[in-house]
């Protein structure tokens, strides 16, 4: 009897889209009889081992990604914090060569961690943005991230390779020498005929502190709004919470089949503008 291949899955931990366009992923790999090993660090890797809580899960070094406070300042922060990262690509590219030696794994899915990967096993990099549109950079963050995944064996899109589609120019890159493969949009969700019970659901995500700097400004915001709201945090913790507040119930998180079933019946969904939540609203729609 052949024994099963194990496929390390490794999205990065960048708010929770990453994560949670990878639960699919492993529910196929599940299907066609492979074992997925989880891989990651942080709220991501907290949340991929509450949807799978059978599966081994490994603590990867973390990047430590975190927004500057105003946006004119965010490329001085990600290049001030980039020896800090390309010190943790380092480290988990390492942890992987251990992982292969040990027959541990027989396959890599990395979700745009650049150090998950390794050369005599396949291993394949998922990314919506082949450009990296960074203003009047574009075009050296476009080169340089299109060099890293030249490391990798192919590159998963998880988009339509024509249009229309939901990624655009990021998605697309008009000229490159890459092995490219389109999945179509990738969705944890399917769309459900249900009731609708909540006026507006609020739904957060995305890194630190601008997470935390939109939920203070809609808490506030949302005082004088007359409808019922569902609000989501974002923030995966290992106990799930309720707050009844007024009008508004706030959730730290939902698993996916509760967060599935809230939106199916919520009249309107506010959220950031994340590639993970235009596909899942996409599907829903």
């Amino acid at each position: 009897m052949e024994l099963k291949k194990h496929i390390l899955v490794a999205p990065l931990n960048w708010g929770l889209g990453h994560a949670t366009r990878c639960i699919p992923i492993i529910n196929a790999l599940i299907e066609y009889d492979f074992i997925p090993i989880l891989a990651s660090d942080g709220m991501a890797l907290d949340l991929l081992r509450i949807e799978f809580p059978e599966l081994k899960a490994i603590e990867l070094p973390s990047y430590n990604i975190r927004y500057s406070k105003k946006g004119k300042s965010l490329k001085v922060k990600l290049l001030i914090d980039s020896p800090r990262m390309l010190k943790a690509i380092k480290e988990e590219k390492k942890l992987v060569k251990k992982l292969v030696a040990e027959n541990e794994i027989h396959g890599i899915i990395s979700d745009n961690r650049y150090g998950v990967y390794n050369n005599t096993i396949p291993s394949v990099f998922i990314t919506h943005q082949l450009n990296v549109l960074s203003g009047n950079t574009s075009w050296f963050s476009s080169k340089l991230h299109q060099q890293i995944i030249k490391k990798f064996d192919e590159c998963w899109i998880p988009d339509v390779q024509h249009e229309p589609s939901l990624s655009g120019k990021l998605g697309h890159a008009k000229q490159n020498d890459l092995k490219l493969k389109y999945l179509g949009s990738l969705s944890r969700f399917n769309k459900a005929d249900a009731n609708i019970t909540n006026d507006l659901m609020v739904l957060l995500s995305g890194p630190e502190p601008q997470r935390t700097i939109l939920e203070k400004k809609l808490l506030e915001d949302l005082n004088n709004f007359k409808g019922s709201i569902i609000f989501v945090q974002g923030v995966v913790e290992n106990v799930q919470t309720k707050l009844k507040r007024g009008n508004m119930t706030i959730f730290n998180f939902m698993k996916s089949g509760q967060l599935e079933k809230t939106i199916n019946s919520s009249h309107i969904i506010l959220s950031r503008s994340g590639y993970t939540t235009i596909m899942d609203l996409a599907k829903l729609e």
